[in-house]
C-alpha cells in the first residue's frame, strides 16, 4: 500500500484516480466516480481489495464535498480539473461503498486498523464523509419546511 498519510487522496491509488479524472473529458468524470463507487459497493459479500477501497473513498470524498456542509477536498493529490455537479443518486451509492470499505471483509479497513487503531484519523475521516453523505434523519427532517402543517407548541 503506497500510503503516506490518512487523507482520502494520500495514497498512490487515489492519486492515480485523481490524475485519471483530470485526463478524462468533463462528461466522463461523473461516470468514473460512479464506477469507482460501484466497484466497492458491488456485492455484499466477499473480500474487498484495498486498491478498490482506496479509489472508492476518494470518489466518495468528491461526492461528499458537494453535499451541504460537506468536507472540502483540500489536497494537492486530488483532481486539478473542475468536476461536474454530481447527481444526487451518487450519494447513496457512496454511502454503500463506504459501508463496504469499513466492513469486516475489507483489506483497507484491516490495514488501517493495524496501523492506526480502530478509531484513528483515517477511520474518523471516512466516518465524516459518510455523515456528510447521509446526515441523520433528524437533521433532514428539521430542514424540511412545515408548509401546510399546523405548528404545535
Amino acid at each position: 500500500m503506497g500510503t503516506w498519510d490518512t487523507g482520502h487522496f494520500d495514497n498512490d491509488t487515489a492519486a492515480d484516480f485523481a490524475a485519471e479524472l483530470d485526463e478524462a473529458t468533463p462528461e466522463r468524470r461523473t461516470e468514473l466516480v460512479r464506477e469507482a463507487l460501484a466497484g466497492a459497493a458491488a456485492g455484499a459479500a466477499g473480500y474487498l481489495d484495498a486498491d478498490i477501497a482506496e479509489v472508492a473513498v476518494a470518489a466518495a470524498a468528491l461526492v461528499a464535498e458537494q453535499c451541504p456542509g460537506g468536507p472540502p477536498v483540500e489536497t494537492v493529490y486530488g483532481p486539478d480539473e473542475p468536476l461536474p455537479r454530481f447527481p444526487e443518486e451518487l450519494r447513496s451509492l457512496a454511502v454503500r461503498a463506504l459501508d463496504r470499505v469499513v466492513a469486516d471483509e475489507s483489506e483497507l479497513r484491516e490495514l488501517w486498523e493495524e496501523a492506526d487503531g480502530g478509531n484513528g484519523a483515517w477511520q474518523r475521516g471516512v466516518t465524516s464523509l459518510r455523515a456528510a453523505l447521509a446526515p441523520p434523519l433528524a437533521a433532514v427532517t428539521a430542514a424540511i419546511p412545515r408548509q401546510g402543517r399546523p405548528a404545535h407548541d
